[in-house]
């Protein structure tokens, strides 16, 4: 029965990019299988369909130890002249939550008032983004955050998503 769970645990262990061994409770070294990929921060991926009422994103990550910033934007295509959504900035010095959209090349007013700052750094997160009628709801480790109301009025053309900063992802979808 002990060496049975022994290979399950063996089995269970989570391998790292450049295939480093860990040890077994036993001791023994053990060359994993499971492998829990990391998404290359900056990152840029394609909204399959673009957004529409009742989409939600999730974005999942690790902070880094020591951050500074990230940001996720939502974006209509991925031109650097493309119109934002919603661009969310965390940034950890002055703990804000900074979010803004840029439509037809115009920055418009930014928001920036929190009840709270979630996110802690060298910790997992878990950030969902829903797309409803009239704004985008953001919750983060299934908490609500803030509402952010459309500013793109063509929910469809917000088809790409960008992250950038001191995280490593581990999920998106």
């Amino acid at each position: 029965m002990a060496g049975s769970l022994v290979e399950r645990d063996s089995r269970l262990a989570m391998k790292i990019d450049n295939g480093h061994h860990f040890n077994d409770s036993l001791g023994s070294p053990v060359q994993a299988e499971v492998y829990f990929p990391r998404l290359a921060v900056p990152f840029s991926g394609h909204i399959k369909g673009g957004l529409r009422p009742g989409k939600k994103i999730l974005v999942m990550g690790i902070l880094d130890p020591n951050p500074q910033s990230f940001d996720i934007s939502l974006t209509c295509g991925d031109s650097n002249d493309a119109d934002v959504a919603m661009e969310l900035k965390v940034t950890f010095a002055d703990k804000q939550l900074i979010r803004n959209a840029c439509v037809a090349g115009e920055w418009g007013e930014t928001q920036s008032s929190l009840a709270y700052f979630p996110f802690i750094p060298d910790q997992p997160f878990r950030v969902e983004i829903l797309c409803e009628h009239p704004r985008f709801r953001l919750f983060v480790d299934g908490h609500q955050l803030f509402d952010f109301y459309h500013r793109v009025q063509t929910l469809s053309a917000i088809d790409t998503i960008r992250i950038n900063g001191d995280l490593q992802l581990t999920k998106l979808g």
